[in-house]
């Protein structure tokens, strides 16, 4: 093997290793936050395949807890809707199984920030512009869809707890990519 060769070779196994020092604690920090993001999106899709015992149970929950009135009859209507539909016509459902696919592929997505967080920053950009659609569409189609503000406001704050994690990561991959830059000029 040559020099270079087993040079290269040595930063690759560094690289995937991890830097040392500040910029690994920092690596760190961000993939435990991407891990994050990723664990509760990947949940969040697939809490759309059950969606008639999540209603079920959620309703039964909210019977035996002090739960406001409208908030119990909109929970109403929903298991109303939902078994209504399951039963008549269970192929819509079909519609809520590609929800939770598309949001497994969308966790999958994140791979590339977990191996290169500087380099694949553009799907972080992203998905901080997916949370942020999350808004006008539960402003916009909420109403016209005869979902209640409440509700609209429990779909907005997906959005913006989404956000949380990823401008921690966001910002943690501008230390790294000083980090890397400032290494690059002090080798050069």
């Amino acid at each position: 093997m040559t020099e270079t060769a087993g040079t290269a070779k040595t930063a690759r196994t560094a690289e995937t290793a991890g830097p040392t020092g500040t910029a690994g604690v920092e690596l760190r920090r961000v993939r435990r936050w991407l891990w994050i993001f990723i664990v509760c999106l990947a949940l969040s899709g697939l809490t759309a395949f059950p969606l008639h015992a999540e209603s079920t149970l959620l309703v039964d929950a909210a019977h035996r807890l002090p739960t406001p009135g409208p908030v119990l009859d909109w929970l109403e209507r929903i298991h109303t809707g939902i078994t209504e539909t399951d039963r008549r016509y269970p192929f819509l459902a079909y519609g809520t199984d590609w929800l939770a696919f598309a949001h497994l592929v969308i966790a999958g997505a994140f791979w590339g920030p977990l191996r290169d967080p500087v380099r694949n920053v553009f799907v972080v950009r992203w998905a901080l512009g997916a949370c942020a659609g999350i808004v006008p569409l539960a402003l916009i189609c909420g109403p016209v869809r005869g979902i209640p503000f409440f509700w609209s406001c429990v779909d907005m704050s997906f959005g913006i707890v989404g956000a949380v994690p990823l401008l921690i990561v966001l910002r943690g991959i501008k230390r790294l990519d000083a980090a890397r830059a400032a290494a690059a000029v002090a080798t050069a």
